[in-house]
């Protein structure tokens, strides 16, 4: 028997659809949730924007690039930590 041929349809990302999900994973990275006691000068910074953009990232329908959101998700948190961005709570 002669096997047959499947053709399997790519689907390809738009250039402007990829730039705006690297820009989405930039910002979304940076987010910091910062808890401080106001007494005492101590302060616990959590990368929530980090956790968000990798369940972002493992749910993409293109998995193609998934090492590159994660590296951008990485350099995004280590920017977002001497930035002041995101939220702070104090006690």
């Amino acid at each position: 028997m002669a096997k047959a041929k499947r053709k399997t349809k790519k689907t390809t990302e738009l250039d402007s659809t990829y730039f705006l999900k690297m820009l989405l994973y930039l910002i979304i990275g940076s987010f910091w949730l910062r808890i401080s006691n106001h007494a005492q000068t101590s302060q616990i910074p959590l990368p929530i924007g980090l956790f968000v953009g990798v369940l972002f990232a493992r749910q993409e329908h293109f998995q193609i690039d998934r090492k590159l959101e994660y590296a951008i998700l990485l350099l995004a948190m280590f920017i977002g930590f001497w930035l002041p961005i995101g939220l702070s709570i104090t006690r």
